[in-house]
């Protein structure tokens, strides 16, 4: 909550060469002639309108996400980079992030997001099975993954993966032959997300029509306790409920928001956090590229909803991020952002969902599934 905090950057660029079928990220397939520098330009000027809202602020992380921000050229990505640093000032220790495809990741790609300045970058590798690929949707296979994770990691100090589990009829043991892999390939983060069926989606419509995609709920946590026994043995660090890091690649990023930091979004559909003297403001942009365009060209600026949190809001959701990582959250801050005590039923702890290390309050290995649960109990 001070102004002194590091502020995160999210840029969402929102195109894709090919839309996953069990995506529901804000992203489109067509781009109208000029509409990629258009939605640059835009971008770079509501850049200078958060700054003027922020005031100067050291920046801890830079995210392109999408969307498929490996879309964008050298130029660009420098464009938007530059901005930051003529607006803030960019420090040698600032991560600088980028989601990618392992299809894009070519040589000459990789040595223009090296010159870009990019200090991390995060593939999309869902795994290397060929037939899981498939049915995922994915344009690459397991051999450009391979290569493509093998590039980087020579590369970039910071590597991390995407893998999916739970997907209905893979090949027994693809699991942990892609476990295997990513640490035979050196990758020191791992992000493991459950395959989910939602609304809107290709993979819904099957649903509907009878076709499965995702295992069960039994299957699904037997998969992710076999991850966790596997990672954590092989020395990873379970910080997050889906994420695993050797000491040293955690996501500075990504903490921003579970330690509930302040975040500028940038890009069509952006949500962005600020603490304020008034409280906690939600800010979001625009969705659809053109509007966001025309929005910035009307107001200086793309943000379209700005709401400011009641500290029951605001609680609740330094609470749902908090809980979701190893460190717990501070008992004192949240306090301070309820604006009132809080009371923690014994039995919470005693029942082993939570506990209590000095004025820390961390959920456990049973109690991370039911954050939700707990959340309403605490807040009460």
């Amino acid at each position: 909550m001070s102004a002194n905090a590091p502020l995160a950057i999210y840029l969402h660029w929102p195109y894709c060469a090919r839309i996953c079928p069990y995506c529901d990220f804000n992203v489109y397939l067509d781009k109208r002639a000029g509409e990629a520098e258009a939605l640059i330009d835009a971008m770079v000027q509501d850049l200078a309108y958060w700054r003027d809202w922020t005031g100067a602020r050291q920046i801890g992380s830079v995210h392109f996400g999408g969307g498929t921000p490996s879309l964008l050229t050298r130029s660009q990505l420098s464009t938007v980079l530059e901005a930051i640093d003529r607006q803030w000032g960019l420090m040698k220790r600032t991560e600088i992030a980028l989601e990618a495809n392992p299809n894009a990741a070519s040589v000459d790609k990789i040595a223009d997001w090296q010159a870009a300045g990019l200090t991390r970058l995060s593939l999309g590798v869902q795994s290397f099975d060929d037939a899981v690929l498939k049915r995922l949707g994915r344009d690459h296979d397991g051999a450009q993954a391979r290569e493509a994770v093998a590039m980087a990691a020579q590369a970039f100090r910071s590597v991390s993966a995407d893998l999916i589990f739970g997907v209905a009829g893979e090949a027994q043991g693809r699991l942990a032959a892609d476990l295997d892999a990513l640490q035979d390939l050196g990758v020191p983060h791992i992000s493991t997300y459950q395959l989910t069926i939602e609304p809107g989606t290709a993979f819904a419509r099957d649903a509907a029509r009878g076709t499965d995609h995702a295992v069960g709920d039994d299957d699904s946590a037997a998969s992710m306790a076999y991850i966790d026994a596997q990672l954590t043995q092989a020395g990873y660090g379970h910080y997050e409920i889906s994420n695993y890091a050797r000491p040293g690649h955690e996501s500075q990023h990504n903490l921003a928001y579970w330690r509930g930091e302040d975040y500028v979004g940038v890009g069509p559909g952006a949500h962005g956090r600020l603490w304020t003297g008034a409280g906690r403001v939600a800010t979001e942009t625009a969705r659809k590229p053109a509007d966001y365009i025309a929005a910035v060209g009307a107001d200086q600026t793309a943000i379209v909803s700005r709401e400011t949190l009641s500290p029951a809001q605001a609680a609740e959701e330094y609470v749902l991020m908090g809980l979701r990582i190893e460190e717990g959250l501070s008992l004192s801050r949240l306090a301070q952002i309820k604006g009132g005590p809080i009371q923690i039923d014994p039995h919470l702890i005693e029942d082993g969902y939570l506990q209590v290390q000095g004025e820390r309050l961390r959920a456990t290995d049973r109690g991370r599934p039911v954050l939700d649960a707990l959340t309403r109990a605490l807040l009460v």
